[in-house]
């Protein structure tokens, strides 16, 4: 069996699917972010929106998620560095013309009514 899109070495099965399937909830943000990623990596979209925050859910459209996620092959995440409320990452993944390209963030989150929030991003 293969490891996480997440970069665990647990299954999707038994990491983040739990997670996107809602059978769990995330317990920090960096899960949260790794779930997410691990949505974009299996065009999850609907998942993605869910776990936006509603201050900021109408910046980020379904349609413009899913194209994204799509689009896209998911090579590998790198967590460089997280906090109670942030997670700076690297995301690793061949665009629609496979050249290679690293999506680096650091990321806001809140908790709220007991489940993560991802709030927004900087890009760096």
């Amino acid at each position: 069996m293969k490891n996480c899109y997440c970069g665990s070495s647990d299954t999707f099965e038994y990491c983040c699917k739990i997670y996107i399937k809602g059978i769990q909830k995330p317990a920090s943000a960096e899960v949260l972010m790794r779930s997410r990623y691990s949505a974009f990596a299996t065009g999850e979209a609907d998942y993605l929106v869910a776990t936006t925050h509603s201050s900021t859910r109408k910046f980020h459209k379904k349609s413009d998620i899913l194209a994204w996620s799509k689009s896209n092959q998911w090579i590998k995440l790198e967590v460089l560095a997280s906090t109670e409320t942030t997670v700076t990452f690297k995301a690793y993944y061949l665009d629609y013309e496979l050249k290679a390209q690293i999506h680096y963030e650091h990321s806001t989150f809140t908790f709220e009514n007991g489940n993560w929030f991802y709030v927004d991003g900087t890009f760096q």
